[in-house]
């Protein structure tokens, strides 16, 4: 059974979001598919596309956060960059040194983020997003935010707890 299947839960009424998130989910198992049959070149190759498909899926996110109110520093986009590293070193020692277990270790827990960001972190960005009447293709906005609006700074959800502020002294 594949570790994480494309489900309604998982669907945001976002297009371009959903396109995206099922193409995650097909890389993810062909991944798995190649590691189950021992087969290395092709788990490392469905890995590598995996990581290119997720750079382009997470910039695209960030630069729609940019483009309608987040913080450049906001947890999101942090969480995105936490996770491409983690992505990128597990490809690296499997490249490198020929060791694929921290591939295997990584795909269970790499679905069960997916599915959990999905389903808090990006269905925020998607209801944010509905809310300004975003258009991914152009960038407009029906309802932009308004230049004095604070930027968003946690996930742009009632789940998430802003970054922590300087106080000055």
């Amino acid at each position: 059974m594949p570790l994480l299947d494309w489900s309604p839960m998982l669907q945001l009424d976002h297009p371009e979001m959903d396109a995206t998130h099922q193409d995650f989910i097909d890389l993810l198992g062909q991944t798995e598919r190649a590691l189950t049959a021992n087969d290395k070149p092709a788990a490392l190759a469905h890995w590598r596309g995996l990581v290119l498909h997720t750079v382009g899926h997470f910039g695209q996110e960030d630069r729609w956060m940019l483009a309608t109110g987040f913080s450049p520093d906001n947890c999101h986009s942090r969480q995105h960059a936490q996770v491409l590293t983690v992505l990128e070193e597990v490809g690296r020692l499997a490249t490198d040194l020929g060791d694929f277990r921290p591939m295997s270790d990584c795909l269970p827990g790499l679905a069960q983020w997916f599915a959990g960001h999905v389903q808090s972190m990006d269905a925020a960005l998607a209801a944010h997003l509905r809310a300004l009447g975003f258009d991914p293709a152009t960038g407009g906005m029906v309802r932009p935010p308004a230049p004095d609006d604070a930027l968003v700074t946690g996930c742009g959800g009632s789940q998430c707890t802003p970054a922590p502020q300087t106080v000055a002294a």
